[in-house]
């Protein structure tokens, strides 16, 4: 016999405060999600759709042992250029670094301030992706760049590559501020850790990862690297799905908490933004540094400029740039495992997950 869900997943009856924990931290009947405590109910549920966001996500299982790479080997060996492969090993390595930073704020902030169960169920599951992805990426870097000495320096990107250390002092001057917070109490700890979330699913995830994923099907808009850009689909799939968790979390603290979305809030978002194209154009300038045929910094610019405003539309935000998307491989891409996403089981996956992905929005 099937098994379905209760009746009362969108029950929100009121419920008492329940007694302190044996550690001491105190456990809470639901409330707003940013309010301090531990709400372990589960039953009714206050978040119903944190809960299909985290099943969702469960079918939308992957494992790096499925990538082939054999003729992206055969095109490092033999087809890129120069100037590409400065491209592709600035790239992986700031792939080693990145998906790290943001394994990190998950535990550090997200889990310990979002103060839902079953937001938690997703966020425990996002980890495991995130994990998934460094995985994928220490993969591509052992395959992708053989000798010893010049791995070793693209693992310590963070340390001895400017451009990439740029972006990183970028996410931690925007996400530690709330380090040592343990409960968000004031108005002012409650827009930090906005900033902090709003940093992770705009700039990080949809910004930084999203002009990384545009080398990438640039590449493979010219036949190369197919096995990375393979990965890449899978990989963008869970990103997006990440941002737009992140983006929900938003809403709900805009519905739960009006209040803390005033003017100052937004103009410290779009310094941010711009803050993280400037750091991004700097790394742009660094990955296209040998001259690569068919992409330059001023459009590398632009597509910024364009993902920034799609960033803003989704957090309610008035477009700041008007950019156009110049990339058109982006529009144009073959995305086999992505296409008509929520009306098709994806074969490149273990399992089917109902979406719907297109660059157009996104990008």
């Amino acid at each position: 016999m099937a098994l379905t869900e209760p009746d009362d997943i969108y029950e929100n009856p009121e419920q008492p405060e329940q007694a302190g924990s044996a550690t001491g931290r105190k456990i809470r009947a639901p409330g707003n999600i940013l309010d301090p405590g531990f709400n372990l109910t589960l039953r009714p549920m206050q978040y119903p759709v944190f809960y299909d966001m985290y099943r969702d996500a469960i079918k939308n299982t992957w494992t790096v042992e499925e990538i082939d790479f054999s003729d992206d080997v055969v095109d490092l060996d033999r087809n890129l250029l120069p100037a590409e492969r400065h491209l592709i090993n600035r790239l992986v390595a700031f792939f080693a670094t990145g998906d790290s930073i943001v394994a990190n704020n998950l535990v550090l902030n997200l889990y310990q301030h979002i103060n839902s169960p079953e937001a938690r169920m997703y966020l425990s599951r996002q980890l495991y992706e995130e994990a998934l992805h460094v995985q994928f990426y220490l993969t591509l870097l052992d395959n992708y760049i053989p000798d010893v000495e010049e791995r070793a320096e693209a693992f310590a990107a963070i340390e001895n590559i400017p451009s990439i250390r740029q972006k990183a002092e970028f996410c931690f001057k925007w996400m530690s501020s709330i380090n040592d917070v343990a409960e968000l109490r004031s108005r002012e700890e409650r827009q930090q850790f906005l900033l902090n979330l709003i940093c992770f699913a705009a700039c990080i995830e949809g910004l930084f990862f999203f002009a990384a994923f545009a080398y990438v099907y640039f590449l493979r808009s010219k036949g190369l690297l197919n096995g990375l850009a393979a990965g890449t689909n899978w990989v963008f799939r869970d990103e997006s799905c990440h941002m737009n968790f992140a983006f929900e979390v938003v809403n709900t603290i805009r519905n739960e908490e009006p209040d803390l979305f005033d003017d100052d809030l937004s103009n410290r978002i779009v310094e941010m933004l711009e803050e993280a194209i400037e750091v991004e154009s700097q790394f742009a300038a660094d990955v296209l540094s040998g001259g690569v045929a068919g992409m330059s910094t001023a459009d590398t610019r632009t597509y910024l400029e364009f993902v920034a405003d799609q960033r803003l539309l989704q957090l309610g935000l008035k477009k700041r740039y008007g950019a156009k998307n110049p990339f058109a491989f982006m529009e144009l891409q073959d995305v086999q495992e992505l296409t008509n996403f929520f009306e098709r089981t994806v074969v490149a996956y273990q399992v089917g997950v109902e979406g719907d992905v297109a660059f157009d929005e996104d990008f």
